[in-house]
């Protein structure tokens, strides 16, 4: 196997789905205190979701709180409660390459700009014959981090020496 090209920061994301949003605000946000730093609706994702955050600046994980538009149409956000797991990529166009030579299968869409605004890309939560790498049942979100994340995660590796 080649050297790996990228790095894996650390976490990013996770994201929670139900069929109501409220019910999860009433533990992440009312109960643990995670502040609400924005909302994305889409359509064509049948997603209705607050974005929270734990933390902030570079170590800041998101925490997004998901409902389907619509419970009878895909992709059901709300099917798996823990919906998925971001993680900070220091070079996502050379991770996605990489990966895929090594047979890791990647969701439809490749690399686009996702809702916080970072380009990013998803591991298919299931392998195939041709690709047969996957989240083995959990989708993986990759998000591009920015300049700022992978200095900050570069100071405190450096820092633990």
């Amino acid at each position: 196997m080649t050297t790996r090209p990228f790095k894996v920061l650390g976490i990013q994301q996770i994201a929670i789905g139900g069929l109501d949003k409220l019910k999860l605000q009433k533990l992440w946000v009312e109960m643990l205190g995670l502040e609400v730093t924005g909302t994305y609706k889409s359509d064509r994702e049948n997603v209705d979701e607050d974005i929270c955050a734990i933390g902030s600046g570079p170590f800041k994980v998101e925490v997004d709180l998901m409902q389907p538009m619509d419970p009878e149409k895909k992709p059901a956000v709300h099917a798996t409660p823990l919906n998925h797991v971001g993680l900070w990529i220091d070079d996502l166009p050379k991770a996605v390459q990489w990966l895929t030579e090594q047979g890791v299968r990647f969701a439809p869409g490749g690399i686009r700009l996702g809702a916080a605004g970072f380009d990013i890309c998803f591991i298919h939560p299931k392998g195939n014959d041709e690709l047969p790498i996957s989240g083995e049942g959990v989708l993986i979100e990759l998000v591009q981090a920015p300049p700022e994340v992978v200095g900050a995660f570069t100071r405190l590796a450096q820092s633990s020496h």
